[in-house]
């Protein structure tokens, strides 16, 4: 798995998938919002690397209920490998007509130090997962089990999810609003510039609620309000 540092982590928990995207599109990434999945249960941001697991449609002599017998089943596997500190991101070809995973699944997730699970599909006992702590995000409730449409065939390798191309051990970042996708040779940088937009963002905002215009301030046109900016942060100790 790829390192993300300790300290890039802390700052990316305090950066929005609004800022981060800006921040991407400035290096020229403009698809990396994954589609669709929206969160379950409200709070902190989630950051962590992305594990992966991959479906395609179900096959009737393969998908029986006896198939979970089998430690090789690629999700069972692949939730009890999850390594600490991961994202378990599920390629469910964005069908939420069954189950990508459950609260049982979840659970274990969370109990071996996952930092939170995504799936293009849709996840059963939503109400149990809405009471974890950690962070989920899909698309849609669905109750039917993953077997009558899902056939997972592959872990920790390249996959599609809400459109977006998720490599292992990128990083993986959401909060209240969605998911985004940094590729991990670029974390540090693109962090440490979303961190700097967020402060600026953050005197943006106070300068409009305090009535100010946005021509000349955002963006910052106006030569003298660099000067603000600079005087503002001083004062806030930003």
């Amino acid at each position: 798995m790829s390192q993300l540092k300790t300290e890039t982590r802390d700052k990316l928990m305090q950066i929005s998938t609004a800022t981060l995207t800006t921040a991407l599109f400035k290096h020229g990434f403009r698809n990396i919002y994954i589609q669709g999945p929206q969160r379950l249960n409200p709070g902190a941001n989630m950051v962590g690397v992305a594990y992966t697991l991959r479906y395609i449609p179900a096959r009737e002599d393969l998908d029986g209920l006896e198939s979970f017998a089998n430690r090789e089943n690629p999700q069972r596997k692949g939730v009890e490998e999850c390594p600490e500190g991961s994202v378990f991101v599920i390629d469910s070809r964005q069908d939420a007509t069954a189950a990508s995973a459950g609260c049982i699944l979840a659970t274990r997730l969370q109990v071996l130090g996952c930092r939170g699970i995504v799936t293009d599909g849709g996840f059963r006992d939503t109400p149990e997962i809405s009471g974890l702590d950690m962070p989920a995000y899909h698309t849609r409730p669905s109750a039917p089990t993953n077997l009558t449409k899902h056939h997972a065939v592959a872990v920790n390798d390249p996959i599609a999810c809400g459109g977006v191309s998720v490599f292992p051990g990128d990083v993986i970042v959401g909060d209240n609003e969605g998911v985004v996708c940094i590729p991990i040779h670029m974390a540090d940088e693109i962090t440490d510039e979303a961190v700097e937009m967020t402060v600026f963002e953050d005197f943006v905002l106070e300068m409009v609620q305090q009535g100010a215009s946005t021509f000349g301030l955002y963006p910052p046109t106006d030569p003298s309000t660099q000067d603000k900016f600079s005087t503002w942060r001083q004062a806030n100790g930003r």
